[in-house]
């Protein structure tokens, strides 16, 4: 695949790994939240049906929008439906690095996660940890900024810009963008010709609205609340793609719980093409699903004028979009902030073609980065 950069003269970056501070971050409260969906979609489904090969599969992910499959897909039931007898226990996250490690620790089977930790993740291991199963988002990444200070894309050179962590794919994202203008950062402070300044998803608008950053490089529904404070979209992230198109959450499997449970993995597979499907036919009923959802688990849900503006900038998807993650993964070892992996493996697509096929859809492809794991 050709860089975006070439393409567009601008980067298109969007990998982010996080280095030593992924355990540190893990153990600040990430992934604490368990279980923070309505009963009814918790509950094993079909008295009476057999379950599968396992009494139960946790699923990880993050309250954001850019998780839509898994906020509407648990929501709604569509994933717990194909799951028979066997019980769907649900965890959420801040970022993805403690995803990761709660994914290497047993205590999450199966994910929703960002491109950047999972290369990470998976190079770290050497490539024991996990596969990529399916796309599940492309899209909804913003550079917001503050109007009153930043007008051009000039601008930015001395000012303050939030991602949400060190190495994560926003981060990576704009830590390319920022060398491709020539400009000089350290990658691991955060310091140089424009500051970095590693922030919480969470309180990111506190911060842009005392004043203590500029503007933010971050995913839906973030960006929108910063519009929502006065902040004005100086760059949207897909305008650096080729067609568009990125991928920003990947479903993952820890590579035990596949091998043990594959039919759990494909029945969870059913249930998030059912609904990619569920929220392609019915935009609108799937935006309130989704604002529902985040109401649940985060104890407030977002004002119209925020998910109007955020959820048409999402693609829901199967495709992991794989070329794009091979182009992520390069931005990513450009910035210092990974040695050069070996991804070959990384995706088993097997399962989800198999469920395609299934529904009469089109297959997926790995894109060059396995070509054994196409039909496994």
């Amino acid at each position: 695949m050709s860089s975006p950069r070439r393409r567009r003269r601008r980067p298109a970056a969007v990998l982010g790994l996080l280095l030593a501070c992924a355990a540190a971050l893990a153990s600040c409260g990430y992934g604490s939240r368990a279980d923070q969906v309505p009963a009814a979609a918790q509950a094993p489904a079909g008295a009476g049906r057999a379950k599968l090969s396992a009494d139960s599969v946790t699923l990880g992910y993050l309250p954001n929008l850019t998780h839509a499959t898994a906020l509407v897909g648990v929501r709604e039931g569509l994933i717990r439906k194909e799951l028979a007898g066997t019980a769907l226990k649900t965890t959420t996250f801040n970022a993805g690095p403690a995803e990761i490690e709660a994914l290497n620790a047993g205590s999450v089977d199966i994910g929703f996660i960002g491109p950047s930790p999972a290369v990470n993740g998976y190079a770290k291991s050497r490539g024991q940890s996990l596969r990529i199963i399916s796309g599940s988002a492309s899209g909804g990444v913003k550079l917001v900024v503050n109007p009153q200070r930043i007008r051009t894309l000039d601008d930015l050179k001395g000012k303050k810009i939030a991602t949400p962590q060190l190495g994560n794919t926003q981060d990576v994202a704009f830590l390319d963008w920022i060398a491709a203008r020539g400009w000089k950062v350290d990658a691991a402070s955060g310091r140089g010709d424009v500051s970095v300044v590693r922030t919480n998803n969470t309180v990111t608008p506190d911060a842009y609205r005392s004043g203590s950053v500029d503007g933010a490089w971050v995913p839906e529904p973030t960006a929108s609340k910063l519009v929502a404070e006065g902040a004005a979209v100086l760059l949207d992230e897909s305008d650096l793609w080729p067609d568009g198109k990125f991928v920003i959450t990947n479903l993952v499997v820890s590579q035990k719980f596949l091998k043990e449970h594959p039919d759990v993995v494909e029945a969870v597979l059913r249930g998030t093409v059912r609904t990619n499907e569920w929220i392609n036919a019915d935009p609108e009923k799937a935006k309130a699903s989704a604002n529902a959802a985040l109401k649940a688990l985060t104890g407030r849900e977002l004002e119209p004028e925020v998910i109007d503006r955020a959820w048409p900038s999402i693609l829901v998807t199967d495709d992991p979009l794989a070329a794009t993650l091979e182009t992520q993964s390069r931005h990513a070892v450009a910035a210092g902030l990974l040695e050069k992996p070996d991804l070959t493996g990384i995706y088993d697509l097997g399962p989800l073609n198999r469920v395609l096929a299934s529904l009469h859809k089109p297959p997926v492809t790995p894109a060059g980065t396995g070509p054994d794991d196409q039909g496994r």
